[in-house]
Order: C-alpha cells, then structure tokens, then sequence
C-alpha cells in the first residue's frame, strides 16, 4: 500500500510539472510582429542602394513601436494592393506603407491612430507648371498614379479615364519623363522626395491639395490595436517620434 501511496503521488507530482497543474498558462502574445510594406515609397520605404537593406521613415517607425512592444519587428516586401488583404487573411500582423485612413479601409481593417499627416500633389515636367494650375485642370489630361492608392482614386475622379496606373511610385515619374502621361497624382513627401533624389526634371505643379493621414493596419477588432496605439503614443510623448520625423523630413517642416 505504501508503495502505491509513493507511486501516485510521483505520477501526479509529473503532472502538475508537464500540465501545470490546472492552471492555465498565460500566453504572453507573438514574439516576432510580422508587418508587410511596399518598398517602393520612399522616404517612407524603400532598399538602401548600399546595403539593400529596407529603410525610410516608417521603417524606423514600426521597428520602434516592436520595441516597445518587446517584438522582434520582421519586414515583408509585397505589392501595394495585397497588403491590406494579406492583414485580413492573417497573414500578417500589420502593414505600414503610408496608408492613408480612409472610412472605405477601417470597414476591413483595424487602423491605428494618424502618425502623419500627408496630401496630395500634383506633379509635371518642369516648365509646365502653368499647365496645371489647379486640380480641376487635370481633365482632359494622361495622369500617372500608384495602383491601389488614394492618388488613384483623386485622379480618376478629376481625369475620367485618362488615368494609367502602375505598381510603383518610380514607374509613375518614369511615365512622366517618357511623355507617356502628361502629371502625376501622389502624395506629397514622396513627389518632393523623388523629385530631388532621382527625377529632377520634374515639379510640383500643385502642392497638397487634398490632406490625408497615415495609419497602421491590423486586423479588424483584433487586440493588436490598443497595443500599436499604445506604443505609438509613448513614442510621442517621449520625444522619440520626433528624433525620427526630423531623420527624415527635418525640423521645419511638420
């Protein structure tokens, strides 16, 4: 008897070490975030031509967010228009691209609070700029844009048909160059951006003319939200945001 009293307490004493006893185990969430981008948006976006490796404001942004959140932040390369059903599917946890917060957005998709304000510009070769003095004089008019992008939207309402889209943001001002369209609709800091690194016969005919703000996208109702929203706001308090806005676009110009 005694032995058996011995061998029941040892089988039960190997069970509360391998099921822990009946208490359930708190899970302490996902280690690794996994966050998809298109990086073809610079300065948001984009390889560095030495190291290939993926940079750009929002880069720098997500990779402090993993931080707080103690996540190893891993970057996934895709095309635009599958990041928002990639995060839908769960194929990913999050995406950053600037994606513009839009009511049509936040009906599928979780988006954080803004983390920059943004707007459109409409872009042409330069010397041209008397051509298109407002947004309304892009009727009638080629007008290059990013599949998938509020640009697209802005330009098919003001363009009709003329409109060509194309995955990236180079290809549209490649379009431009090559007189394949006549302006280009995009938002504001990659025009100037790719107007001073890479296409300086281009100009900004029309600055911001549409305002837009950049969200984070998580899935719908999930607890990753409050989480983002959480460190976003800890980064911003703490003057950590602000070290990495003036990296990128400088002191002056919020």
């Amino acid at each position: 008897m005694k032995r058996l009293t011995v061998f029941l307490i040892s089988i039960c004493t190997i069970l509360c070490f391998t099921v822990g006893c009946g208490v359930e185990k708190k899970t302490e969430g996902p280690k690794v975030l996994k966050v998809g981008t298109e990086v073809f948006f610079p300065p948001f976006a984009f390889r560095d031509p030495g190291t290939k490796e993926i940079t750009g404001f929002d880069m720098d942004l997500i990779r402090a967010i993993g931080k707080k959140m103690n996540m190893q932040v891993v970057l996934l390369d895709m095309n635009f228009e599958a990041l928002l059903p990639a995060v839908k599917r769960g194929n990913l946890n999050a995406a950053i691209a600037g994606i513009t917060i839009t009511p049509d957005r936040q009906k599928i998709v979780d988006m954080s609070d803004p983390y920059y304000e943004s707007g459109l510009s409409i872009v042409v070769r330069k010397g041209e700029e008397a051509k298109c003095k407002t947004p309304e004089e892009l009727k009638g008019k080629t007008v290059a844009v990013q599949s998938g992008t509020t640009g697209e939207e802005k330009a098919k309402q003001l363009a009709g048909e003329n409109v060509l889209s194309f995955k990236t943001s180079e290809e549209t001002f490649q379009a431009l160059k090559d007189k394949k369209a006549e302006a280009i609709v995009i938002d504001k800091p990659v025009a100037r951006y790719l107007i001073r690194k890479q296409f300086p016969d281009a100009a900004v005919a029309v600055d911001a003319f549409a305002t837009e703000s950049y969200g984070i996208v998580m899935r719908h109702h999930g607890d990753l939200t409050p989480k983002i929203n959480k460190a976003l706001a800890e980064l911003k308090s703490s003057g950590e945001y602000d070290k990495i806005y003036e990296k990128w676009f400088g002191k002056d110009t919020k």
